[in-house]
């Protein structure tokens, strides 16, 4: 194969993956390929020197890799591209929201060697978190790749592929989660007098707390708990957080969340 890993859909998640492999010297450019329909994707992945095209079946025939990068709905679009997938020399990636690897066979009509991907938009920032499953019909080491791309995006871990609906819901649409937070606080602090300094009394907050969950022993329960003093404001906080059994509201949207990715993945 003239090329290691081609990318079908060209979109800002693909970009970010190809300008990682670069950055982190997992891939070369000249390693890569990619297609897309649109003038201003192709351009962009042109002025990292990776070749481009619009031609799908050209990536296909000549990358060892192939990831779609595509929105799920236009999946049924690639069934004569995917029917030309070698299983003795190829692998599928795929980072489809919701796209069972059983549905990717089935529109193939062979036993394709996939490996799923469910990464969350922080991948964009470096600080990605991807959950990698290995379809029916992947071989061991068929992860590689991926393990490779997406780790240097942040962090990965393998899975079993039943687990993706529950690893979407946290870390898929957690992001969400935090964004819904930060926009909470930003509205009190603006409330509080503080709108000129909002974004980033809360930016900040939120980035040091994060950083201190992935950098302390301590759990997330024991880190509140040195944080809040009896009687102090904190805990009024808390309290009030709690009076109003706002962890429950959190922990059913979560299973909300992965209710409906088992949902869309039929």
């Amino acid at each position: 194969m003239r090329y290691e890993l081609g990318f079908i859909g060209a979109g800002n998640m693909a970009e970010a993956i190809a300008r990682t492999a670069i950055d982190k010297q997992v891939l070369s450019a000249t390693q890569m390929i990619a297609s897309d329909p649109m003038d201003q994707r192709r351009h962009v992945f042109a002025s990292l020197n990776i070749p481009v095209t619009t031609d799908n079946s050209e990536v296909m025939g000549q990358s060892q890799h192939i990831l779609l990068a595509v929105k799920p709905q236009t999946l049924p679009a690639l069934g004569q591209t995917l029917g030309a997938v070698d299983p003795q020399r190829q692998v599928v990636m795929s980072i489809m929201a919701g796209v069972r690897t059983q549905r990717i066979v089935d529109l193939a009509s062979k036993p394709v060697r996939i490996v799923r991907i469910m990464p969350n938009t922080p991948l964009l920032a470096g600080c990605g978190m991807s959950g990698i499953a290995m379809g029916q019909f992947a071989q061991s080491g068929d992860e590689s790749l991926a393990v490779k791309l997406f780790g240097a995006a942040g962090e990965a871990i393998l899975v079993n592929e039943a687990d993706l609906d529950a690893i979407t819901a946290v870390s898929g649409s957690g992001p969400a989660y935090v964004f819904y937070l930060a926009e909470a606080m930003q509205r009190a602090a603006s409330e509080l007098g503080l709108s000129q300094h909002a974004a980033l009394l809360v930016g900040q907050t939120i980035l040091g707390a994060a950083q201190l969950i992935r950098q302390s022993d301590d759990s997330p329960e024991e880190l509140r708990r040195k944080v809040t003093s009896p009687g102090g404001t904190t805990e009024a906080a808390l309290r009030h957080l709690d009076g109003n059994k706002t962890t429950d509201v959190f922990i059913n949207a979560i299973k909300a969340a992965q209710k409906r990715s088992v949902e869309l993945g039929g």
